[in-house]
């Protein structure tokens, strides 16, 4: 079974390194979504402004296209703030499963005001908490404390994927 994974969240979750080591622990290739993003948007969100659904629509679009194309395992990175994006994404991919990081607004303030090499400032965290639709309760998601060490959630996911995986089920064939 090939695994398409979104790694979702508000900025300061830790995507970023939550999805480098799910790669790497599963050979998969990574699709860091930041660097899809316009350069008329990032030079936006620079400025501190908030991206609209508009600004993200080619990006959620691209980042579809790239996941669909691929195909071996592969893990991606994008905030998913919205059902809507979530579901931009899942018709481009329709087997993708979900890894939500959950995290509270001061420690992912805290995080961002900390980064140094990264262009988006921590006084957008608060615009990412006001527009997030907690996926919880939507098919195929997995939620994570943010807080846990990496390895901690890799191993969570990756036993949340096992579990999932056909060979798990004894009424289904793998061929």
């Amino acid at each position: 079974m090939t695994h398409k994974l979104l790694v979702m969240g508000v900025s300061g979750c830790g995507k970023s390194s939550t999805a480098a080591a799910l790669a790497r622990a599963l050979g998969a290739s990574m699709i860091e979504g930041d660097d899809y993003h316009l350069p008329r948007c990032q030079e936006k969100m620079r400025r501190g402004i908030a991206l609209d659904d508009e600004d993200r629509a080619p990006w959620l679009d691209r980042l579809g296209t790239l996941v669909a194309a691929s195909e071996s395992h592969v893990v991606f990175t994008c905030s998913a703030l919205k059902r809507r994006y979530r579901d931009r994404l899942r018709a481009a991919e329709p087997s993708l499963k979900i890894v939500y990081l959950d995290i509270a607004p001061e420690e992912a303030r805290a995080r961002v005001a900390g980064r140094s090499a990264h262009w988006f400032p921590a006084s957008l965290v608060d615009s990412q908490f006001a527009a997030l639709e907690s996926p919880v309760g939507e098919p195929g998601v997995l939620r994570i404390d943010a807080t846990w060490a990496v390895a901690e959630q890799c191993e969570a996911v990756l036993c949340w994927l096992e579990d999932h995986s056909p060979r798990s089920h004894p009424s289904s064939v793998v061929t």
